[in-house]
């Protein structure tokens, strides 16, 4: 996409209010976040550079696209496991032009930068196109009663 712009989430703060409201919709019906506000307050965790949680917003011309997140764990019970690509997402009338695809490209960089060599995430159903971007299956798993995958990608060998 032209003019695509990602960057840290910390220096986009004028984004917050759109994107808590899309993951808000998005994903309250399995969270059961009673409100935007309260996916405000785990956004701004995230407002970092240097550790982790940190997101990453995709815009363009003043306007947020979608999010992607780097965390120490995503996924409850698997704290073995770490760190996480979390929190992708893309607005609805900005899908299939590359945007998720940068947004996990980007969070993957900052991760091998960070000499990680496995990361890892969770998806309900979009596991045919992670795995178009070279994620693996790790194993079923479970997520508020409702069935997905963890995946995996090996960043760099140990």
């Amino acid at each position: 996409m032209r003019d695509l712009r990602i960057g840290y989430l910390i220096d986009h703060p004028e984004y917050m209010p759109q994107l808590a409201q899309w993951l808000f919709q998005e994903w309250d019906v399995i969270l059961g976040e009673k409100t935007p506000e309260a996916r405000i307050k785990k956004l701004k965790a995230h407002m970092n550079r240097d550790h982790l949680p940190i997101a990453w917003v995709a815009h363009a011309k003043g306007q947020l696209l979608g999010t992607a997140a780097l965390r120490v764990h995503d996924l409850e019970g698997r704290e073995d496991l770490t760190p996480w690509l979390g929190g992708v997402f893309v607005g609805s009338q900005f899908r299939r032009r590359g945007i998720g695809a940068a947004l996990c490209s980007t969070v993957v960089e900052a991760a091998r930068s960070r000499g990680v060599e496995t990361l890892y995430l969770f998806t309900l159903d979009k596991q045919e196109w992670y795995s178009r971007q070279g994620w693996t299956v790790l194993s079923p798993c479970i997520w508020h009663e409702r069935p997905g995958d963890i995946m995996l990608k090996r960043l760099q060998s140990a």
